[in-house]
């Protein structure tokens, strides 16, 4: 009987200690932009689905192929299973990077309770590593929502959380291309982290974002991939609030 109950014990505390950070790994530090002063720019794409199917937007995704543009997809595990054929043929191109963006998009992930929270990321993990013969080790919280205890649980299964420097403003369905493109032309400083949308919520992303990276590049930016310049660095004070709560 002691050992049944023991068993039991073990059983429900065992999900929580997830949350629970290993001694000196948990770092407790969300990446808003690279660690360089050189004219550099991450370019990352978010793909995710949650009541309705979602697809790979082509024509932004034909864009990135074509012109070889090194980019970063946080895709969940859901819109992973639906897009498998070609995120496993994009990810084998080289310039592609596939990093896990959870499995079922819930919005506010600090709310879910410690077996739900482990469940969305490894889950979304399995079927990315499946699809891609690589396991993801960057994380992007859903709306970019979190608090101290989910980032820590993040950290502590081995991933770092990557968000985006400012909001791009690309699933507006009131912002035309060019006002996304003057958008992120005025705001975009060497380092940052763009964040738009491969899942059809850029409503206007495949039309502006062949004339963001033309003008990016003649003001002498290089599009890198993430990691290229080493530990990504933590969000300053300033540009440490997520302006892009309601992604």
């Amino acid at each position: 009987m002691r050992n049944m109950l023991d068993l039991a014990l073990i059983t429900l505390i065992l999900p929580a200690l997830f949350f629970l950070p290993e001694p000196c790994r948990a770092s407790a530090e969300v990446i808003t932009r690279l660690p360089t002063s050189e004219k550099v720019v991450a370019l990352t794409l978010d793909g995710c689905e949650t009541k309705t199917p979602s697809f790979l937007d082509h024509t932004i995704l034909d864009f990135l192929v074509r012109e070889k543009i090194p980019c970063t997809l946080f895709v969940s595990g859901k819109f992973a299973l639906r897009n498998s054929a070609e995120l496993a043929r994009v990810s084998k191109l080289g310039f592609i990077r596939i990093e896990n963006h959870s499995m079922s998009h819930h919005q506010h992930m600090e709310k879910l309770d410690s077996g739900c929270f482990v469940a969305e990321v490894k889950e979304s993990e399995k079927i990315i590593t499946e699809i891609t013969g690589i396991r993801p080790t960057l994380f992007r919280f859903p709306a970019g929502n979190y608090d101290r205890r989910s980032l820590e649980a993040v950290e502590s299964l081995g991933y770092q959380v990557v968000h985006w420097t400012f909001a791009s403003g690309d699933p507006s369905r009131d912002m035309t291309a060019k006002g996304l493109s003057r958008w992120v032309l005025s705001q975009t400083k060497p380092g940052d982290i763009l964040i738009f949308h491969i899942n059809g919520r850029g409503y206007h992303t495949g039309e502006a974002l062949p004339h963001i990276v033309e003008e990016l590049k003649k003001k002498g930016f290089t599009f890198v991939s993430l990691g290229d310049f080493g530990p990504v660095e933590p969000p300053s004070a300033g540009r440490a609030r997520m302006e892009a709560r309601t992604l």
